[in-house]
């Protein structure tokens, strides 16, 4: 499934959260900073990205809030914490879309729906969704990606995700370090 990537200016970069840049945490949310644990390699490949990508913008499910088991100030927390950590490193983050909603709404903003996509374009406008990637490590990321015409990269190993996102999947790694190590190397200069 992986084949040459050829990036050049002007291409954007959506990623996920949850499975992507930090761990899980298995049947709950990172609901404190203190929970946020940043997933080996990502720093590396986010410093690696800073100067391939822009924008880079994080879209995020984010139900624990319609849940009410967090809230946004505790989310904001979070993200704090995460994007302190992330330009330390080298690394950059231009946006953080959120959709607080629950998986059995028809919100407009929470994936696979493309709200928080739309929501990024209006804010940088000269975006192309067709020089677009989204990262993720579900179905729901590849799909919202497909629908707003971008190229797909599929994290993580699960096969049944892989297996779920058949025809919508352009790329697979096994990590964000191993997609960032396969975009430097392969990046189109001087278009």
């Amino acid at each position: 499934m992986n084949k040459k990537l050829s990036i050049g200016p002007g291409w954007s970069l959506f990623l996920d959260r949850d499975g992507v840049i930090n761990e899980r945490i298995p049947e709950d949310y990172v609901k404190h900073a203190d929970e946020f644990k940043f997933i080996p390699g990502v720093t590396e490949a986010l410093a690696i990205f800073a100067g391939i990508f822009n924008p880079i913008i994080i879209v995020t499910n984010q139900q624990g809030i319609g849940r009410r088991l967090m809230t946004n100030p505790q989310l904001n927390l979070v993200h704090e914490k995460m994007l302190q950590k992330i330009n330390e490193t080298g690394g950059r983050i231009d946006a953080v879309f959120f959709s607080p909603d629950l998986k059995n709404t028809s919100s407009v903003t929470r994936k696979p729906a493309v709200g928080m996509g739309l929501k990024a374009r209006r804010q940088f406008p000269s975006m192309n969704f067709k020089r677009s990637i989204m990262a993720g490590d579900s179905y729901s990321d590849i799909l919202f990606g497909h629908r707003l015409g971008m190229k797909t990269v599929l994290i993580g190993t699960n096969k049944d995700v892989t297996f779920q996102c058949s025809g919508m999947l352009d790329f697979s790694f096994p990590d964000l370090i191993s997609f960032a190590e396969h975009v430097e190397k392969n990046l189109l200069v001087n278009i």
